[in-house]
């Protein structure tokens, strides 16, 4: 097997954590090649919903956008967007959220709205979209992230999307439905909640990444589980399937696009 990348071997640590029967609600980016990954080597009947309203899509291309053409052509069925938020989401029938966001605190409380104070931010980000309603109602949140110091941050300058709040039971206090974010996978390892403070912990590295790496990816005082395991590289099939589908992307992003006047 060639040499893979950070990016590649998070992918598919993420790709791992997907059950064939589950229900995933994708976001754009890290998470969508994940999700996808996962279909198209150890989980052909994962079911993946796009914000859109696409249910069951099965892309042969990553998608640019919810709005991608992809998504709708090759879905199950394509839905109101309501319906995918009232009938799916918030009825609990969401296995999985799969997120991205621009920064993560130490309790798995997500930011994509701005960089700096709110009334006047240093970087206007694109917005919450659908992840604070996924954040919120699915039985399970997995995150995806490459880790800085400025984006996996003490204290968040907006918050999103709910994690686990201030810890210590304050989600469940709160009334949240919902399980909150299970595993943070960043291009060091894996990060999840400690069972009692619910602060995220180091649970797994890669292979050939030590403590002191992860530590100096994370803007707090990274805690390390009793047990830290290590997360085995990219299989070749893996590493292949998803240059594969890449590589798709690509040239199916890059031919020009003719609007019938």
């Amino acid at each position: 097997m060639s040499a893979c990348t950070r990016d590649e071997w998070m992918t598919v640590a993420a790709a791992r954590l997907l059950g064939n029967d589950s229900v995933c609600f994708v976001g754009i980016g890290l998470p969508s090649a994940a999700c996808n990954l996962a279909r198209l080597t150890h989980a052909p009947e994962i079911v993946l919903i796009y914000e859109s309203g696409t249910i069951g899509t099965r892309p042969d291309v990553l998608p640019l956008s919810i709005g991608d053409g992809e998504l709708a052509e090759t879905a199950a069925c394509v839905v109101p967007l309501p319906e995918i938020f009232s009938f799916y989401l918030q009825a609990g029938r969401v296995d999985v959220g799969f997120l991205g966001a621009a920064q993560i605190d130490r309790f798995g409380n997500l930011n994509s709205t701005v960089i700096g104070p709110y009334e006047l931010p240093s970087t206007r980000l694109p917005g919450g979209g659908g992840a604070p309603e996924i954040a919120l109602h699915a039985r399970q949140v997995f995150v995806m992230a490459r880790a800085t110091p400025r984006s996996f941050v003490e204290r968040l300058d907006f918050c999103s999307s709910a994690g686990f709040l201030d810890g210590h039971g304050a989600r469940a206090r709160a009334g949240l439905p919902g399980g909150g974010p299970r595993a943070v996978i960043t291009d060091f390892g894996m990060l999840a909640p400690h069972p009692e403070s619910e602060e995220l912990q180091l649970v797994a590295l890669f292979e050939g990444v030590n403590v002191d790496e992860a530590r100096a990816a994370v803007g707090w005082p990274l805690l390390v589980a009793d047990r830290l395991d290590t997360i085995n590289p990219p299989s070749a099939h893996e590493l292949d399937t998803l240059r594969a589908l890449n590589a798709r992307t690509r040239e199916a992003h890059a031919r020009p696009v003719h609007i019938p006047l």
